[in-house]
């Protein structure tokens, strides 16, 4: 299986437009010192992003699976980036979820867990050299 994406430089800094083999894209930008005019998301964000994405599809499809009813999802996280060599990559990375429903907290506790440890494509390819934490809030409470 391959997956395969374009990229394309739209003006003469950093600035690029990522497109998928289905034609969703979305833009990427360096930072102000790279040269970049804050027309998109860093390639850092863009791997947060991911992850977020990753986990929540991990976690409503589990949740469904498990007869819970999801009102609302929000995810917010937060990382730790530490400079190795020339580059940087994150050390740490804190996932908050945020559901609102008729969801047991057990249930959510598991399906969280099982989409960061096993599920999750992008959690097991960071998990490498970041570690992932969690937490989570249910109906506002917690």
């Amino acid at each position: 299986m391959k997956t395969q994406i374009s990229l394309n430089r739209i003006n003469d800094a950093v600035n690029f437009k990522a497109t998928n083999s289905k034609g969703q894209s979305m833009l990427m930008d360096g930072s102000a010192s790279l040269g970049g005019i804050n027309n998109g998301v860093s390639p850092m964000e863009a791997l947060l992003m991911a992850l977020a994405g990753c986990s929540a599809i991990d976690v409503v499809m589990i949740l469904n699976k498990m007869k819970q009813k999801i009102d609302d999802l929000k995810i917010d996280v937060t990382a730790d980036v530490k400079k190795v060599d020339d580059y940087k990559e994150y050390s740490h990375i804190h996932m908050r979820f945020h559901l609102k429903g008729e969801i047991k907290e057990a249930k959510l506790q598991k399906a969280i867990e099982m989409s960061i440890e096993k599920y999750c494509s992008v959690a097991k390819t960071l998990e490498k050299t970041s570690e992932i934490s969690f937490e989570y809030t249910l109906n506002n409470e917690n």
